[in-house]
C-alpha cells in the first residue's frame, strides 16, 4: 500500500473524508466511554435529548454557536492563506477589553454607544492578531506567537478587573461596573441568545466567503496559501496578505468578545467566564469547514451541540469535568490525520 498525491483534491472528496473523520472520532469516544463504564448509546442519547430536544438546551447551543461562528469564519479565511492563527482566544478577550473600555469610559450618546462597542471590539481583536502578523515578517512562527499572546491577554484582563477597572462597589470578586443599559443586546425569550450578534455572525461568514471566492484580495489570498512560489513570481506580497488576514480574523474574534460582554455579562469578568474555550474550539469549526467560511454556518452549531451537550453530561451522568475536551481533542486529531486522505489516494499492491 502507498499514498499517491492528487493534483487537485475535489470538494466531494474533502467532504466525504471529513465525514469519515467525524464518524471515526465518535466511535473512538464511544470506546472511551465504554472503558469508563458508560453506555455510549446513553451518553449520545442524553446529549441529543438535552440539546436538540429541549428548549433550554437549544438556547445553550445557540449561545455557544454565536462566538464559534464568528471566530470560525475568520479562522477559515486565515487557514486558506496559510496563516495559522491559534490565538483567537486572546483576540476574543482583547475584543471584550476594548468593548468594555468603550462602554464604561467613552461618553457617547446612547444610540451611538452600542455600535461603537462592536467597532472597538473589532479593533481590539484585530490589533492583537496584527502583533503576530508583524512578528511573522521577522521569521517568528505565528503558531507560537498567537498561542503565547493568549496568556498575555488573560493576564491583561485579570490586571484590569482587579486593578484600575475594578467596580467601585465590588467586594470579594473582581469585575468591572455594569455597562450602561444602552449597550445591552436583546436576547431571544428564555435564553441568552443575543440574536443581533448571531445575525452579525451569519453576515460575516457569508461576507468572508464572498471575499474569498469573488474578490481580487480573495484571489491573492488563495494564491499565497496554495502556491507561495507562484505568488512571489506574480509579485503578490505574502506579508501584506498576512497582515490583512490577521486584521480580519482577529477582528472577527474581537466581535465575538464584544458580543459576549454586551449580550450576556454586561461587564468585564475573568477570562474564563467570558470565553468557554471558544477560541480553541473554533479551530475545529474552521478545520471542519475546510477553509470555507460559509460552511461554518453548519460546523459551528455542530460544535455548539458538543459544548452544550458536555455540560449536560456532567450534570445528568456525573461524567468528569473535562468530558468536552475528550470530544474536542479526538475530533481534532482525527481531522488532522484525515488530511493525508484528502490530498492522496491509496494505491494497493506493488508500485
Amino acid at each position: 500500500m502507498r499514498f499517491v498525491a492528487l493534483s487537485a483534491p475535489s470538494t466531494a472528496r474533502a467532504a466525504l473524508v471529513t465525514l469519515a473523520a467525524l464518524v471515526t472520532a465518535l466511535l473512538i469516544c464511544a470506546l472511551i466511554f465504554t472503558l469508563a463504564g458508560q453506555s455510549p448509546a446513553e451518553v449520545y442519547g442524553t446529549m441529543l435529548r438535552g440539546t436538540l430536544g429541549d428548549a433550554t438546551g437549544l438556547g445553550e447551543v445557540g449561545r455557544r454557536t454565536i462566538p464559534l461562528l464568528l471566530i470560525g469564519a475568520g479562522l477559515a479565511l486565515a487557514f486558506r492563506a496559510q496563516f495559522f492563527n491559534i490565538g483567537a482566544e486572546g483576540q476574543l478577550l482583547l475584543g471584550a477589553v476594548f468593548a468594555a473600555g468603550t462602554a464604561l469610559f467613552v461618553p457617547l450618546p446612547g444610540p451611538l454607544l452600542l455600535p461603537a462597542v462592536f467597532v472597538a471590539g473589532f479593533v481590539g481583536g484585530g490589533l492583537w492578531a496584527l502583533i503576530a502578523a508583524a512578528l511573522r515578517r521577522v521569521n517568528v512562527n505565528e503558531i507560537l506567537s498567537t498561542l503565547m499572546l493568549n496568556y498575555i491577554a488573560v493576564a491583561l484582563v485579570t490586571y484590569l478587573i482587579a486593578g484600575p477597572w475594578k467596580g467601585k462597589d465590588v467586594r470579594g470578586y473582581i469585575y468591572t461596573d455594569t455597562f450602561p443599559a444602552s449597550t445591552y443586546l436583546p436576547t431571544l425569550p428564555g435564553s441568552q441568545v443575543h440574536w443581533p450578534t448571531l445575525l452579525l455572525g451569519v453576515a460575516v461568514a457569508l461576507g468572508l466567503q464572498w471575499v474569498l471566492s469573488r474578490s481580487t484580495f480573495g484571489y491573492a489570498l488563495r494564491v499565497v496559501g496554495e502556491n507561495p512560489g507562484a505568488a512571489r513570481y506574480a509579485g503578490l506580497s505574502s506579508g501584506r496578505v498576512a497582515l490583512l488576514v490577521a486584521l480580519i480574523t482577529g477582528g472577527a474574534a474581537g466581535l465575538a468578545g464584544a458580543g459576549e460582554v454586551a449580550g450576556i455579562h454586561h461587564r468585564l469578568l475573568e477570562a474564563g467566564q467570558i470565553s468557554l474555550g471558544y477560541g480553541f474550539t473554533a479551530v475545529i469549526v474552521a478545520w471542519l469547514a475546510r477553509g470555507n467560511p460559509a460552511l461554518c454556518l453548519i460546523t459551528a452549531p455542530v460544535m455548539g451541540i458538543i459544548l452544550a451537550g458536555g455540560d449536560i453530561l456532567k450534570i445528568d451522568l456525573n461524567l468528569p469535568f473535562r468530558v468536552v475536551d475528550i470530544f474536542s481533542g479526538v475530533i481534532l486529531l482525527c481531522l488532522i490525520a484525515s488530511e493525508v486522505f484528502v490530498r492522496h489516494r491509496v494505491q494497493w499492491g506493488r508500485a
